[in-house]
Formats: C-alpha cells, sequence, structure tokens
C-alpha cells in the first residue's frame, strides 16, 4: 500500500479497502487533519486555528458545501476519501467510514496540517518513529495547557508523542522545526507530568507505545486539539478526521519545509 500515489490511495479508501491509521502510507506526501462545521461556526473555528497556529495550522478552507480539496488534492471527495471519521452530535460521537448522507450545503471543511508529515524526515535521518515500528496508531494526549479561545472554541492542546533516544532529541526539534505548516518542532520534551500528563501508557486517543531505556517522550502539537474543543462548543452536528485516519495529500512534505503562516490564504 505505501507503492500507491495519494490519487490511488484514495480511491482505495472509497472503495472500503483502507480502514487503517495513515501513518506511513503514501510516504513523502502530505497528511491532513479535518474539520468540518456548519457555516455559522466558520468565522469563530478559523479564529481559533489563527490564535492556536501550532496546534492548527490551516493549509486549505473548502466553503459553500463543498467537498473537494482543490488545492491541495483535485479530484478529491471529502466525505468518502478517509479510512475513518467522527461524526459530533452534541456531546454524543460516532465513528463512521462515510459522511456522504450526512453533508450539508452550508458545511465548511478545515483541512489543517499533520505531523505525519514530517516522519519521513526523521526516519531518514535515522531518528526512530516508534508507532510506524510498531504498526499502530500514534499516542495522543491531552495536556493541561490552554488554548487560546476564540468565540466559543475553546479547550486544552492535545499532544502527539514519540519515544526519541536522548542524543537524538535534539536532531529530532531541528528536522521538525523545518515544518512550521505541519505543527513544527515539538512543544515539550521529558516529564509528561510537566503537561499534565499522568500515565504514557494510557493515551486519550491512539495506542500506547514502549518508551525504552535511554529514551525520552517528545511531545508535538497535534491537529486532533479541535476535536477536544468541539466537545465543549456541542455542536448539532460537526465531522473530523478519526485520530489517525487522515486525508492523503497530493502535495510532497518538502513543498511544506519553512513555510509559515496561514498557507490556506496563499
Amino acid at each position: 500500500m505505501q507503492t500507491l500515489t495519494p490519487v490511488q490511495f484514495r480511491n482505495e479508501v472509497r472503495r472500503g479497502l483502507w480502514r487503517q491509521p495513515t501513518s506511513g502510507c503514501c510516504v513523502g506526501y502530505t497528511q491532513l487533519n479535518l474539520v468540518i462545521l456548519p457555516s455559522r461556526y466558520a468565522d469563530d473555528f478559523h479564529q481559533f486555528c489563527r490564535q492556536n497556529p501550532k496546534p492548527c495550522p490551516l493549509l486549505e478552507v473548502v466553503k459553500g458545501g463543498g467537498y473537494e480539496a482543490k488545492k491541495l488534492a483535485p479530484g478529491s471527495d471529502l466525505r468518502t476519501d478517509l479510512p475513518g471519521y467522527k461524526v459530533f452530535r452534541a456531546t454524543e460521537v460516532e465513528l463512521r467510514s462515510d459522511v456522504t448522507d450526512l453533508w450539508q450545503d452550508d458545511f465548511v471543511s478545515f483541512l489543517i496540517g499533520c505531523s505525519f508529515t514530517f516522519e519521513n524526515a526523521l526516519l531518514k535521518e535515522n531518528v526512530p518513529v516508534r508507532h510506524i515500528e510498531c504498526g499502530c496508531n500514534v499516542p495522543m494526549y491531552l495536556t493541561n495547557i490552554a488554548c487560546r479561545p476564540a468565540g466559543p472554541f475553546t479547550g486544552q492542546l492535545v499532544v502527539s508523542m514519540r519515544p526519541i533516544p536522548a542524543a537524538l532529541v535534539e536532531k529530532a526539534y531541528r528536522i521538525t522545526g523545518r515544518y512550521p505548516a505541519v505543527h513544527g518542532a515539538p512543544v515539550h520534551h521529558g516529564n509528561p507530568a510537566a503537561i499534565g500528563i499522568g500515565d504514557l501508557s494510557r493515551p486519550d486517543f491512539g495506542d500506547p507505545v514502549p518508551v525504552r531505556d535511554g529514551e525520552v517522550p517528545v511531545f508535538w502539537a497535534c491537529g486532533v486539539t479541535p476535536q477536544a474543543a468541539l466537545m465543549n462548543v456541542a455542536p448539532e452536528l460537526a465531522i473530523t478526521h478519526a485520530p489517525g485516519y487522515m486525508f492523503v495529500s497530493d502535495y510532497r512534505d518538502e513543498e511544506f519545509q519553512d513555510r509559515q503562516g496561514d498557507f490556506s490564504e496563499v
């Protein structure tokens, strides 16, 4: 599957042939988080992203009920081309593999950078990525770090964690810092309790991975952060990707090296 192009991969997903986390898929191509909201929430959520660019780096906004990411993936269908979706109805959550029947003409879709994008760069520099080694989803945790609010959107930062050998932590900062459009450098490393994480073996999203002797847990801002904010807003209907089940774009990872600002408006 890793040898498929993004178009081929999205077609496989659309046909129901891929229902697994996407880390390691279509190596070299940028993966994206997704948030879909009725238009009345769109301005506030857009401002939430601007206020919190580390976890919410915007790469494309699709308005007016459209479902094609025309800039990042021409011919795509945001209703079918992710292997997993979360549907929010107030505080109730449902997992789905297709949201076509839920689509509304006033939906606005936000495509947000994902840290899976820089994993290939880490691997090329011999920095291990444990969840790829283990064949599982990346572990993600709620922290005690408050996001900057915008309208009704507020909540705590969510982080993804990768155990890094102590001697390579500085290198991991340097490599991932070149990708600010997909979360960039870590927000913390070392003691998880310092950011409110009590037990690394019990992630809030994704799967636990072992942290071995001589390794340091390193934490990156995560695009699941808006999902925590959605639980506080409790909209009557909203849709996101399922954590770790991302949208694969046609953009190469290197196209986001050293890119600053809100790429969605470029």
